[in-house]
């Protein structure tokens, strides 16, 4: 969109057609919101994007990119009690980061307030699990909204950053990846700009701020009763939608499973009632109770785990409601986003008088499966094409989160082992104890080096496990979106001191320490088998910008000629070794064996040239 930022700050109402990452901005525009930090993940950081497109010297809040979610959630909540209005987001795994912080923030009293976006992930598809964040909400005592639109998206943050401001406490905003992708017409209020008290708030004489254990008990009782005020006096009544017919058959439900719902009930006659709700922890209790005395059979609708389900029904059990309570009636009824199929199978199971079963849909024409990949050019598949060659084929191969989690794909199959940023070192030391036939290989990106990797790699060298670490350093936060990082130069706004990545590992006491570029193949090559003949902990840095961030860059300077590779079809002997074992997607073969260069995916970065045996494969002459 042209002029995005432009339009984030008007000063009138209007209405625009956006996403629900760049819904949320405005949001925080309108809010007087004062800080926002944040950890790049999917589905949350076009948040960022949006807030890019603001000039700083016009942006109404301060913002960064912390070098992890932790950090990230300890800045917001250092701006809230100082006084300002906060915010911090991230993705559903990067709350496991902030963990150890956030669990507290629901027994402190934020001054200025400060709301937490959390972008889940229902359906895996940027993630390496399908957890449920709810639990970990209840475990920390801090309530949550749900919306299931971008227009709801922007009214529940400003909601949330009112009661944040008004109880002094934290508030949820639970996203997922369909509410922050999707595409809907918003209307927006106005906005006039407001000059800040920026005089500082704090005072450790009116409150505490030390969870010591005597001061634990009150504040815990005073996060309870937080909860159960908003419980008994739902603030969100407006927010939730109610169609009461007197039907003798009830739903609630909450977030994009609503409107799943509707869109499975368009052609039904006899809708049961729905109760949609906005704050699902902790849950309306007065409304739900009305709800289920009103009808004979209710069906509690919500993705992956049965949080709401188990609550509902001890609320029942408790107040001796016989209405009848259906929660999830099979395993895969916890498994998945709650699409429209998802949806009409798992009403149909219910009540198979009401919905017919989804359509399986059938095609006569076969569709290819299509993995992901690495781009053309990408540094990542260079290295893993050299480390290949040089790891003997029982090496224990541990990879980590990043672009290069791709190479457990074939040909490469360079990742046996992967778990959570930043992990690969510390499990590699533990596959070396009391092994010393095989050698054990782990794999770290730069960007995760910072955020989560330093932990690992202190511990392997102050127990000096033996292991070898290919840190591969591509100069961006690459799967992201290309965010900056502390070894880039750079931060959001502005050139920053660069920590460059040998440095560090030098300071940290790591002895053997060897640089390649992943272009140069056989020096990468002859340094990984180096590195793994030595004992004890070393290090490869295999570094190579990032291709994608890089001829972006490139194309945008005058002058810019690209030249491109060709097979010679004179010299081919078709040992496909550009396809079966480097695998650049540029490389096509027909059904008679023939390879060809694609030239839309080609960036000529010649990085293919050195892999093929019979030389068969050059540069073309640059083009515009």
């Amino acid at each position: 969109m042209k002029n995005l930022g432009e339009m984030l700050l008007r000063h009138e109402k209007f209405s625009e057609i956006v996403i629900g990452n760049t819904a949320i901005v405005r949001a925080f525009i309108e809010s007087g919101v004062r800080v926002v930090t944040s950890y790049p993940g999917s589905p949350t950081p076009e948040i960022g994007t949006a807030i890019a497109s603001i000039p700083v010297e016009k942006r109404p809040f301060y913002f960064e990119f912390s070098t992890n979610e932790k950090v990230a959630t300890e800045i917001a909540y250092g701006a809230s009690i100082n006084g300002h209005l906060s915010c911090v987001f991230f993705k559903s795994v990067g709350l496991n980061v902030a963990a150890d912080t956030f669990v507290q923030l629901g027994h402190m009293k934020l001054t200025g307030g400060m709301v937490v976006v959390l972008g889940d992930d229902p359906g895996a598809h940027s993630s390496q699990n399908e957890q449920d964040n709810r639990h970990l909400a209840q475990l920390s005592y801090i309530p949550v909204l749900e919306p299931s639109s971008p227009a709801e998206i922007y009214t529940f943050f400003k909601k949330a950053a009112e009661l944040s401001v008004k109880k002094q406490m934290p508030v949820i905003l639970r996203l997922t990846t369909h509410t922050c992708h999707q595409k809907e017409k918003v209307a927006f209020d106005s906005w006039t700009p407001e000059q800040f008290d920026n005089t500082p708030r704090f005072n450790s004489k009116d409150e505490n701020y030390v969870p010591i254990t005597s001061k634990v008990f009150p504040m815990k009782r005073r996060a309870l009763e937080r909860l159960e005020d908003l419980a008994l006096n739902d603030p969100f009544e407006s927010l939730d939608i109610l169609h009461d017919h007197k039907n003798s058959r009830g739903i609630i439900t909450f977030g994009t499973t609503y409107l799943s719902l509707m869109d499975v009930l368009l052609e039904t006659a006899n809708r049961p009632d729905i109760l949609k709700l906005a704050m699902i922890h902790p849950l309306p209790k007065n409304k739900i109770m009305d709800f289920l005395k009103t009808h004979d059979e209710v069906k509690i609708l919500e993705e992956l785990d049965p949080v709401m389900e188990k609550e509902i029904k001890s609320m029942a059990y408790d107040n001796k409601i016989s209405c009848r309570i259906i929660g999830k009636l099979s395993q895969e009824d916890h498994v998945g986003e709650y699409t429209p199929d998802k949806v009409r199978d798992v009403l149909f199971r219910t009540w198979n008088d009401l919905v017919k079963p989804a359509q399986k849909s059938e095609t006569s024409v076969p569709v290819p499966v299509r993995p992901p990949q690495m781009c053309p050019g990408c540094g990542h598949r260079s290295a893993f094409y050299a480390i290949k060659k040089a790891l003997k084929e029982d090496a224990i191969k541990v990879g980590d989160i990043g672009c290069h989690t791709l190479g457990f794909l074939p040909p490469y199959n360079m990742v046996e082992l992967l778990m959570s940023m930043g992990a690969s070192t510390g499990i590699a030391s533990g596959m070396s104890l009391f092994n010393d036939k095989r050698k054990v290989v782990c794999f770290l990106g730069d960007s995760t080096f910072f955020h989560a990797g330093a932990a690992g790699i202190t511990n392997a060298v102050f127990n000096n496990h033996n292991i070898t670490l290919i840190l591969m350093e591509n100069g961006t936060t690459a799967m992201t979106g290309h965010q900056e990082h502390p070894g880039t130069g750079h931060n959001f706004d502005e050139p920053t001191q660069k920590i460059p990545v040998k440095q560090m590992l030098e300071g940290m006491g790591v002895k053997q320490i060897l640089e390649v570029d992943t272009y140069q193949q056989q020096k990468l090559i002859e340094a990984v088998k180096e590195a793994i003949a030595t004992e004890g902990f070393s290090v490869v840095i295999a570094k190579h910008p990032c291709m994608l961030k890089f001829m972006r860059t490139k194309k945008k300077k005058s002058g810019f000629e690209l030249k491109q590779v060709h097979v010679d079809q004179n010299k081919c002997d078709q040992l496909n070794e550009c396809i079966t074992s480097f695998a650049c997607p540029t490389f096509s073969r027909d059904e008679k064996g023939v390879v060809t260069v694609n030239e839309d995916l080609c960036i000529g970065d010649g990085s293919c040239v050195q892999t093929c045996p019979v030389s068969a494969i050059e540069f073309d002459g640059g083009k515009k």
